[in-house]
Parts: C-alpha cells; sequence; structure tokens
C-alpha cells in the first residue's frame, strides 16, 4: 500500500510493501498522474484514492510514536502550523492556523537560500521579532538590515519570533515534541523556551499505517 503525506513543499512517500523507510520529494517534482492508496495534506483529496485529515494523522502518528499518556506535539509545515495534545492518553485539545502560521517553514527556507545561511552555524538570538506570520514578518528582517543589523542578525532574529509564536500557539508547554521538516533546523529548535523532543518528518505517515 502507497502512503502519502502531501506537504506543500514536500512530499513523504511510504510503500509499505517495500522494504525501504520513506522518501521526501520535493512537491514540484511529483509526477502529474502520482496516486497514492491513502493520503493526507494539502493535496491528498486529488492525489489519493482515500484521504486522512491532517490533524486525525498526526494525532494518531504521535500515539504510535510517544510513550506518554500526556504530551503535546506540534507539527510546523511549510504552509501552516497545527497541534495535538493528549491527556491520560486521550485528546484533550487541537488546534490548526494556517494564518498566523501562514509560510512559516517555506520562508524559513527561502531565507536560507536568499542569504545562504546555514541555521546549523548560527547563534540563538537574545531578542526576537514580534512574528505572526511567515510572510509579513519578512518587513523585520528588511527594516532591520536597512537600519544596519547584518542578514544573520536579522534572519535569526525572524527565526526566534517563529519559534516563539509556534510555541505560544501550542499552548507554552514545559516540553513539545515537535514535527515536520524544521525539526532539522538547529536554530529554530533551540529558540524554543522548553524542552523540545524533534520526531522528524515521518509523523503523519505513521499515523497512516493504522489504516
Amino acid at each position: 500500500m502507497l502512503l502519502a503525506d502531501f506537504g506543500t513543499s514536500y512530499c513523504k512517500l511510504l510503500d509499505t510493501a517495500q522494504n525501504a523507510g520513506p522518501q521526501i520529494i520535493p512537491a514540484r517534482e511529483l509526477p502529474r498522474d502520482f496516486q497514492a492508496d491513502i493520503g493526507t495534506g494539502h493535496n491528498a483529496k486529488r492525489r489519493s484514492t482515500s484521504t486522512v485529515n491532517e490533524l486525525t494523522a498526526l494525532a494518531r502518528g504521535g500515539r504510535r510514536m510517544i510513550a506518554e499518556s500526556d504530551f503535546t506535539l506540534l507539527d510546523c509545515g511549510s504552509r501552516d502550523i497545527k497541534f495535538v495534545r493528549f491527556k491520560n492518553g486521550e485528546m484533550a485539545d487541537m488546534g490548526w492556523n494556517a494564518e498566523c502560521g501562514a509560510s512559516m517553514g517555506f520562508t524559513i527556507e527561502l531565507l536560507a537560500q536568499y542569504y545562504r545561511l546555514d541555521y546549523a552555524a548560527v547563534p540563538v538570538p537574545e531578542s526576537g521579532f514580534s512574528v505572526t506570520c511567515g510572510v509579513l514578518g519578512l518587513s523585520s528582517i528588511f527594516d532591520a538590515v536597512a537600519s544596519g543589523s547584518s542578514e544573520l542578525e536579522a534572519a535569526a532574529k525572524f527565526v526566534r519570533g517563529i519559534a516563539r509564536n509556534a510555541f505560544r500557539f501550542a499552548g507554552s508547554p514545559e516540553k513539545l515534541y515537535l514535527s515536520g521538516g524544521l525539526c532539522e533546523n538547529p536554530l529554530f529548535v533551540a529558540c524554543f523556551p522548553c524542552e523540545i523532543i524533534p520526531l522528524g518528518r515521518f509523523v503523519l505517515l505513521e499515523g497512516l499505517k493504522v489504516y
């Protein structure tokens, strides 16, 4: 069975009939006629025989991967952010924000390409911008650079602002499990003011395995 998490920028695929692990393919490189058996994500409806809501896939993936009855799991994608919170093994809360989290992951990746940044080498800034939207927050970077800040410093403050906004959206927990491509961004992870446990990019795929 072919499972797919159709992200806006990247597609995560898993063929359960094969021994190989999941694959990551840029969304723009996916064949136009590609079809999955079960899919979730932005383009799942037109590319899958059966679809699963992203919050449902995230929750079920989290239950399979996290050996705790109480936890908060935040998924940071290219286009939006969403979280699920479990209490005593049951779903207690959830949220999905495509406005305040708009293009968050995409913008962070775009900045790295434009300014040629290695986020692993960027120190965590002592302060950050007040950022509630990836796209609109770009003006903070441009204003800071125009005022004399370095591109690296301005981008780091932007990333910190994005991380803090996501943290508050998830309810400001003491410990937070993180899902999505930004798990691989050391600066983003380090900017959270709580314990962070990255789970990687395949949590939603893990949630599709139960079907």
